[in-house]
């Protein structure tokens, strides 16, 4: 089988399409094969070495498939032939995949597998920010950053379904009409965006920041919030935040946390609710897929520039068959 390797951390250059060995599960695993595969940040953090991994690697922490083969262990829900999703598992740039079997996600007749990938991980992530992280109430204002972004967008939506309000910033005119058509009160570029946040507030702040930018947004970050405001920062497009004194966020009583999804799916019913919240969501048009690149899997180092450049909008995704 083919699959993408890779065998040296670096460009997207070492993304390598290599024949494989075809796998085999043990009993608590289950072997997918895979239709599509999602391409995401945490892709680019291992292939560049900043998350480390054991080399060589196969990237990719998020896919649709269908079951091939089960082990013996597996939950009773999961059957030979079903669809399934999954997040937080390594492997999806190939042809077929060894996933554990608690983490397989059942997907629904009426989502298409190019849906379904686009609301696992990016569209959890939109959940657990507004419903756990910092659960949006009626009035609020968010600030989302990068919101022309896969989860931007997806946030940005489900936001507004709740009754908050969404200022969501993006780097071109063209990228910010994407965001305000998605529901956003306003769409904004990053530059000087504190004071804009506390214009549109009448000089409150906003409740809450939803930040998967870090580095370059994370100070004047700190000025755009509300007194007892929450900055969340949940991904470093840009960058990691460099570490802080605490005073920093001593003035205004502000919460600082870094959420990540591996902590709000820890119980496989935990994350069966999560993604069946999901969903609905999406059936409700609260959440709202929109597919910014579609690459065969030999093209997967053209997908990582185009998402590393921050260029892109949407979701990328990898279609393997």
């Amino acid at each position: 089988m083919k699959a993408i390797v890779i065998t040296q951390v670096g460009s997207p250059d070492v993304l390598q399409l290599h024949e494989i060995q075809r796998p085999a599960p043990d009993s608590d695993q289950g072997l997918i094969d895979v239709t599509v595969a999602g391409v995401n940040f945490i892709d680019i953090y291992h292939r560049l070495g900043k998350y480390p991994v054991k080399l060589p690697y196969i990237p990719g922490v998020e896919g649709v498939g269908t079951i091939a083969e089960l082990g013996s262990n597996a939950p009773a829900d999961l059957k030979i032939g079903m669809r399934v999703g999954w997040v937080m598992a390594s492997g999806g740039y190939s042809e077929s995949v060894i996933i554990p079997a608690k983490t397989l996600i059942p997907i629904p007749d009426d989502i298409k597998d190019e849906d379904a990938v686009a609301l696992l991980l990016q569209g959890m992530t939109a959940h657990y920010l507004a419903r756990n992280t910092y659960e949006i109430q009626p009035g609020d204002t968010a600030v989302v950053h990068s919101g022309a972004g896969g989860v931007g967008l997806l946030l940005t939506r489900y936001i507004k379904s709740l009754g908050g309000k969404v200022i969501a910033t993006a780097s071109t005119p063209e990228k910010q009409a994407l965001v305000t058509a998605a529901g956003a009160d306003l769409g904004i570029d990053y530059e000087g965006f504190a004071q804009k946040v506390k214009e549109f507030t009448a000089g409150q702040g906003a409740h809450v920041i939803y930040d998967g930018v870090g580095k370059d947004t994370f100070d004047e970050g700190l000025q755009a919030l509300r007194r007892r405001g929450t900055l969340a920062v949940f991904g470093a497009a840009s960058g990691q935040v460099p570490p802080i004194e605490i005073m920093k966020i001593s003035s205004g009583s502000i919460y600082l946390t870094r959420p990540t999804l591996a902590d709000f799916v820890v119980e496989r019913s935990e994350l069966l609710w999560r993604a069946n919240e999901v969903f609905e969501a999406f059936r409700k048009d609260h959440m709202q897929v929109t597919i910014g690149g579609r690459y065969p899997l030999a093209d997967a180092p053209a997908a990582h520039k185009n998402l590393e450049s921050r260029k892109s909008t949407g979701k990328l995704v990898l279609q393997v068959r």
